[in-house]
């Protein structure tokens, strides 16, 4: 009788593991990556056994660290460590000393929330069970960072507006398909994003042309329009990337949004009076005007209050109707900042415009 297993066949552990074919199973889930090369136990062994098979396994095994105990179907019944190995006594059963029930995912699991387990739970290996919960493979430590590492750049080309343009092949990574890649696969990826800020700066444009006669007239209004943009554009960037970061270690559900959006409101009012207050401040005494101090200030609050919540509306929405929140959130939101964060700013002039003039 065999006393242990490497191989994806469960109900026959002598079957040749070579048989295991990763395509059988959906791209990204847990099936996909994970591996054959474990070592199971038979629940009627010994510990004197149980350390008999895993040497003669350990050579061809990816972790001997954590061995998993199935019964004679296959089934995952238990896990034990190969400590609690080493120090049980020599006659002790196998089924007395592991840890029962086990922790494990089935074939079609997420392969990122799978990662995500694994580093939440401190885990080196987690087991991959069928429909039956019959043993059929491990995933790996190793495997899990590489999977946290695609995912964290892949979340990043998206954030900056790059889509990913090769997706069919998954064995060129995601920098060698935005620098090697042709030109037009390339363009492909970028313009339909920048299309949203090139949009989005012309009706920007279009209200700083609607108060060309107040620019002219009080020309110092015009120095505080970068202060402005780009406030509300750090607040609104930082917002968005919390978010994306949050609903990736799942730490947001998008079905209780309401929470985190009005504690994201709360943080942007905050931020928005400090730097507000400290902006008007700086502004008024610079200048020597009270209300052109009002007039920076009262926007500046107003800007990165609204950019706040846009950083976490805008993907928020995307996701709901279906669309790559990565991908287009940080366009859509610059977009929206710019042109609220002028008409704003515009508005608090022209309501001080009698004390500015």
């Amino acid at each position: 009788m065999s006393l242990a297993v490497t191989t994806v066949q469960p109900v026959a552990p002598a079957t040749d593991a070579a048989a295991f074919d990763a395509a059988a199973f959906e791209k990204d889930t847990a099936g996909r990556i994970m591996t054959t090369a474990y070592i199971a136990l038979e629940r009627s062994l010994t510990a004197a056994e149980a350390i008999d098979a895993v040497r003669a396994q350990a050579h061809d095994a990816e972790t001997i660290y954590t061995l998993y105990v199935v019964g004679h179907s296959g089934r995952l019944e238990g896990a034990i460590s190969l400590r609690e190995l080493l120090v049980a006594a020599p006659t002790s059963l196998v089924s007395t000393i592991m840890s029962q029930p086990p922790i494990f995912v089935r074939t079609d699991a997420d392969q990122e929330r799978v990662a995500r387990q694994m580093a939440d739970l401190d885990l080196i290996a987690i087991p991959v069970v069928d429909a039956d919960t019959r043993l059929v493979g491990i995933v790996t430590v190793d495997d899990a960072i590489d999977v946290i590492d695609d995912e964290t750049t892949e979340d990043m080309y998206k954030a900056a507006g790059l889509a990913d343009v090769r997706t069919s092949q998954t064995e060129v990574s995601r920098s060698e398909q935005m620098t090697h890649g042709s030109l037009w696969s390339i363009m492909r990826s970028r313009l339909p994003f920048l299309a949203i800020t090139l949009v989005g700066g012309m009706v920007a444009g279009g209200i700083v042309e609607g108060f060309e006669e107040t620019l002219e007239s009080v020309i110092v209004v015009a120095f505080f329009i970068p202060l402005i943009m780009d406030m509300g554009g750090s607040v609104g960037t930082q917002s968005s990337t919390v978010f994306a970061r949050a609903v990736a270690l799942g730490h947001i559900d998008i079905k209780t949004f309401r929470r985190p959006f009005l504690k994201e409101a709360a943080v942007g009012v905050t931020l928005g009076t400090l730097v507000g207050l400290a902006g008007g401040l700086v502004a008024g005494v610079w200048q020597q005007d009270l209300y052109l101090g009002l007039a920076v200030g009262g926007a500046l609050i107003t800007t990165m209050t609204l950019s706040a919540m846009l950083g976490f509306l805008v993907p928020w929405f995307l996701i709901k109707i279906g669309t790559d929140h990565a991908s287009g959130a940080a366009p859509i939101v610059t977009s929206i900042k710019d042109i609220s964060g002028l008409a704003i700013y515009f508005s608090f002039v022209a309501l001080f415009m009698g004390h500015l003039i």
